[in-house]
């Protein structure tokens, strides 16, 4: 997965940020969130916690991917990524989510898609049906 369009923010191993974040572009995770983090739900925005990076609030971001620790709910409108390490404590609102084996769920998995197609048609990733032409 390509890197959204603008800046990077990087939240370094030895870092820790105590409070909310509101970003646009990509954030990367490698230290520790004490607060929740909030992208525009339109956006390209992404944001990647790295292993052994930890967020401990609420992530609202249209892209995540998550292969550290997350103690909060996870609201994706576009694309989620549970990698191996991936360990979540609380519910994971998503639209496309993609689990690799090893990732660890304390909490539910619920599909917004149905929302996300009443706004406005989504984007289709892998779909078997094609154009006929």
């Amino acid at each position: 997965m390509g890197f959204a369009a603008g800046s990077t923010t990087l939240i370094s191993k030895t870092t820790e940020v105590v409070g909310d974040i509101h970003f646009t572009g990509n954030l990367e995770v490698e230290g520790r969130v004490r607060g929740n983090i909030f992208a525009e739900d339109g956006s390209d925005a992404r944001v990647r916690i790295v292993d052994k990076g930890l967020v401990e609030g609420q992530i609202k971001v249209p892209t995540v991917v998550i292969n550290g620790t997350v103690n909060g709910d996870v609201h994706s409108s576009k694309h989620i990524e549970l990698a191996a390490k991936a360990a979540v404590s609380g519910n994971v609102h998503y639209n496309l989510i993609e689990m690799v084996k090893g990732a660890q769920v304390n909490g539910s998995l619920v599909y917004n898609g149905a929302k996300a197609k009443a706004k406005a048609a989504p984007e289709v990733e892998g779909s078997s049906e094609t154009a006929a032409g």
